[in-house]
């Protein structure tokens, strides 16, 4: 069975969260929620989200996907985490996959790691993107996928990055099946 991690802290949004975990929950991946701290996060529309873990208790357990969802500051405080960077840079060395949607990718070219890969983010975070990785190709898509790298603009996407995230994990199968299930 795949494992993924999500990281999340205050701010996060919640539609791009809770439509990531569900889709890969539906799709019998074991999906771990941790929290910077391992308590209760305050979403960016007042939402409540339980964290299953403190990220540093499961930073160094294997995973086969990392994915930052986005909202801020929820976005920066993931982007400034120690653990969240190690996990990057664990999980690229490892040639697995890494996931951003929203504000969130931005996190990701501070980390060096788009640099020369197509991506995506919130349109408003276009220009910190191409500012932070010059060499990244900026793509106008719902969801961009590029070797390891899977990214996504917004609320409104995250249904179809979800689902991407299902393929790439599960395949073009499974994907379709929960797309079926969910009547999208």
């Amino acid at each position: 069975m795949a494992r993924v991690l999500v990281p999340f802290a205050e701010g996060v949004e919640e539609v791009e969260f809770v439509a990531v975990v569900d889709m890969l929950r539906r799709a019998d991946v074991e999906v771990c929620m941790a929290s910077l701290d391992g308590a209760a996060v305050l979403g960016r529309s007042q939402i409540t989200i339980q964290a299953d873990a403190a990220l540093a208790d499961v930073c160094n357990d294997d995973w086969d996907m990392l994915v930052l969802p986005g909202g801020l500051p929820n976005a920066h405080l993931l982007r400034d985490d120690a653990n969240v960077k190690a996990l990057v840079a664990r999980l690229r060395a490892e040639s697995k996959s890494i996931a951003a949607i929203c504000a969130a990718p931005t996190a990701l070219a501070a980390y060096g790691i788009t640099a020369g890969k197509r991506v995506t983010s919130y349109p408003s975070c276009q220009p910190e993107m191409e500012e932070l990785q010059p060499s990244s190709v900026y793509i106008d898509e719902a969801v961009v996928e590029d070797d390891f790298l899977i990214t996504s603009r917004g609320p409104g996407t995250a249904i179809a990055f979800a689902l991407r995230l299902v393929a790439k994990l599960c395949g073009e199968e499974k994907a379709a099946a929960v797309r079926n299930e969910i009547v999208a």
